[in-house]
């Protein structure tokens, strides 16, 4: 009887040791990330973690701290713990939660959008086959509003010494001595005569030196050239290490921008002597209005011209209008960049009394304690406002009575970034404490709002006035942000990234291509928010990822040409997304075409093999803008030699560009373009034709046979119209090698025939 009590006891103690295992296993460590110190005492952190680890136990304090491994309590809050799938879910939910992610072995992760295009490392930035160690001779020069050169990103740990070919200077001034340059900020000067003719220097807020005031300038660098930085984030999101494109390359700054811009004689001057002191790159993420003027009446396209003719590449945004047509710096001697999503986004949750959710961009951290009621702002109008005119929460359009203590639902119909954020404290002066903003052209663009909110579109901004008229005392509560990742589909072209036909010269594709340019963590001046990093959006930011791209070309090829460099870019560009869907549009979700991202989205492992490229010179671009109707006199305005208009094209079409635009296509056009061989030495090329809708494209020869490094061969193509249609059509010319693919879009508008109709 006893063996038999054994047994079962045994037999018993088995089974449990068994469950224990079995829940232990189901069981992993996950990170719960809580954002920035609060001010708390750190004991008290410690308590309200296991509080919070408690309510996933079953209220067991004692299997909350068995559970708890560590917590972050002194820089910033969070805590790492063992937990289910189950309870991780839970305490994602809780209130305070930014993210929980599971504590997987991982190499070393960045913020975000160089992983994200394919390009993973710390330093290195290698990409498989090639070297890329020689960019610590490769200088960029970053014609913005300066940089802050104390920043991690712009350390000269283990740098060699400044290039010897080097011929800038560091310029001294306000808060700028010898020392804030170093072998990484290897050169900085400013210029401020054109603004103080312009504008009362006085009251300028600025440093009068390279010294970045405003962060614009500091950011777009630490993009391209940044170096890794272990832990940056804005104030806790996005928390990760981080790096530029080409984080050992050399940078030089010429500070042209103020508060209220940056004059046409800055920039010239800073062109002037960024191709003195021997730049190779340059990166201008500003530009012109659109739409844009002469060629001889803008100062990036002069400089620029003046870059590339000694070898310079300048790479440069095409706005944020987002309209078509809208397209800026269109110059084919320049590159032109649009701006694209990631897979990450910032999102809080809009929490409705019926507990339907919705998730809203934003970066606001504060968040509600308790959901409120919610209504549209058109109720709280105020004084001689309408309803109509404080449903945009205009200033002063909001009654503090109505207001005060409720979720307010905001229209937005302008595209400026702090407009939004001044709705925000609009709303908040009205007494709301919480706002949600329906903005469907730029929904998916982040903002620090004054207190919690959250961007929505149209159709989710719709059903949330639904429920608001529809509901006798409706309710919401708006959560803090938090770092979304995965976030698909993408890249997708955002809303606000201008863009083509070109306005100036349509027969020059533009923009040229597309890179991250939506909610970008990088560098920024303490000078402006007392922060290191912030997080923006706009085609600022995704002109310097394509110059750190431009850069490791650079140090892999370095004789090549700016239109070698920007070949190589446009012709290995992708038009799918990452699930090899066609990219997409913001925010309508439209098939995104070539006037939206050019050549496609940049793919930087393959811009070092591009197989073939597409070259043109100074004598190609002359030759070009006489194709255009500049004369002798005009062209030597800009050249400053004795050039002459003798080998014009017959069309600007017929310049050496890796994309063709017919913009008025009578009957049949024939464009020839001539490409060099860089790849494999001996190869054949066959060519494979997407037919713009409407349009039959023939190539002569259909293939390509080379046998040697750097040889040359010329291809006709043929357009001819097929059947009658209306506007642009779009398709695609590939040369197909056993090792390579190079893309050229076609872009191709049928003339109306002479009674009017299309042909």
């Amino acid at each position: 009887m006893a063996s038999i009590s054994w047994c079962c006891l045994f037999c018993l103690f088995l089974a449990v040791f068994v469950a224990q295992v079995g829940f232990c296993s189901s069981s992993k460590v996950y990170v719960v990330y809580m954002g920035g110190k609060s001010g708390d005492d750190p004991d008290d952190v410690l308590s309200q973690n296991h509080h919070m680890l408690a309510s996933v136990h079953g209220g067991s304090v004692e299997q909350a701290q068995a559970s708890h491994l560590y917590s972050y309590r002194h820089g910033f809050e969070g805590f790492a713990a063992k937990l289910t799938d189950e309870q991780a879910s839970q305490i994602a939910k809780m209130p305070g939660v930014v993210s929980v992610f599971p504590n997987l072995k991982r190499k070393l992760h960045t913020t975000h959008s160089w992983d994200f295009m394919g390009l993973v490392g710390e330093e290195t930035m290698e990409i498989p086959g090639h070297s890329t160690k020689n960019q610590v001779n490769v200088i960029i020069g970053f014609i913005d509003t300066g940089i802050w050169p104390e920043s991690p990103s712009f350390s000269d740990a283990d740098m060699p010494p400044v290039p010897p070919r080097w011929r800038g200077k560091c310029q001294l001034g306000e808060a700028f001595n010898a020392s804030s340059c170093n072998r990484k900020v290897i050169g900085a000067r400013y210029y401020m005569s054109g603004y103080e003719a312009e504008e009362d220097s006085s009251r300028i807020m600025s440093f009068r030196s390279p010294r970045d005031s405003s962060g614009h300038g500091s950011h777009t660098a630490s993009i391209a050239a940044g170096r890794y930085v272990t832990n940056m984030n804005y104030k806790g999101l996005a928390a990760g290490g981080a790096r530029g494109g080409a984080p050992m390359a050399r940078i030089a700054v010429y500070k042209t921008c103020w508060e209220s811009g940056c004059y046409d004689v800055d920039l010239l001057a800073a062109f002037d002597d960024a191709i003195r002191d021997g730049v190779h790159i340059l990166s201008v993420s500003l530009g012109p209005d659109a739409p844009q003027g002469d060629y001889f009446n803008d100062a990036i396209s002069i400089g620029s011209f003046h870059a590339a003719s000694r070898g310079v590449l300048v790479v440069a945004s095409v706005g944020n209008a987002g309209t078509r047509g809208s397209a800026t710096n269109l110059a084919p001697w320049m590159m032109t960049v649009g701006a694209s999503s990631m897979d990450r986004d910032f999102a809080s949750d809009i929490v409705l009394g019926n507990a339907t959710k919705f998730m809203g961009e934003s970066l606001s951290l504060s968040e509600m304690n308790a959901s409120a009621r919610i209504i549209s702002a058109s109720e709280a109008h105020a004084g001689y406002f309408t309803p109509y005119q404080s449903s945009y929460c205009l200033d002063s359009s909001l009654n503090v009575t109505k207001a005060r203590g409720k979720v307010l639902v905001c229209r937005h119909a302008e595209s400026s970034s702090e407009s939004k954020l001044a709705k925000s404290k609009i709303v908040k002066e009205a007494g709301g404490v919480g706002m949600v903003l329906i903005d469907e052209a730029d929904k998916d663009v982040a903002i620090p709002f004054a207190i919690p909110s959250a961007v929505v579109g149209r159709e989710m901004g719709r059903k949330i006035l639904s429920y608001i008229n529809n509901t006798r005392k409706p309710m919401s509560k708006i959560s803090r942000a938090k770092t979304v990742l995965g976030s698909q589909p993408a890249p997708r072209i955002a809303s606000f990234s201008s863009k083509g036909p070109n306005s100036l010269t349509p027969e020059i594709l533009k923009p040229d291509v597309a890179a991250p340019g939506l909610n970008i963590l990088a560098a920024w001046s303490p000078a402006d928010g007392k922060m290191q990093f912030n997080i923006l959006s706009g085609t600022s930011m995704s002109c310097p990822h394509i110059t750190g791209v431009a850069t490791l070309i650079k140090a892999v090829h370095p004789s090549w040409s700016p239109s070698a460099i920007k070949s190589a870019i446009m012709t290995t560009a992708t038009i799918l997304d990452k699930r090899d869907k066609p990219i997409r549009v913001d925010p309508e979700g439209r098939m995104a075409n070539a006037f939206d991202y050019g050549s496609g989205f940049v793919d930087p492992k393959r811009v070092l093999d591009p197989g073939l490229i597409y070259d043109a010179h100074s004598v190609d671009y002359k030759a070009f803008l006489c194709s255009i109707g500049y004369d002798e006199k005009s062209l030597r305005l800009v050249t400053r030699d004795n050039s002459t208009c003798d080998q014009t094209f017959t069309a600007a079409s017929s310049l050496n560009y890796p994309s063709i635009t017919i913009p008025n296509l009578k009957d049949s056009f024939s464009v020839t373009r001539t490409v060099t061989n860089v790849g494999r030495a001996r190869s054949v090329y066959k060519a494979v034709v997407s037919n713009p809708a409407g349009i039959n494209v023939t190539v002569v020869p259909k293939q390509l046979i080379f046998n040697r490094y750097g040889q040359k061969i010329k291809f006709t193509v043929n357009f001819k119209v097929a059947a009658p249609s209306k506007g642009y059509a779009f398709g695609f010319l590939t040369w197909r090698s056993a090792d390579a693919r190079v893309t050229s879009p076609l872009v191709v508008r049928a003339a109306p025939s002479p009674m009017g109709l299309m042909r």
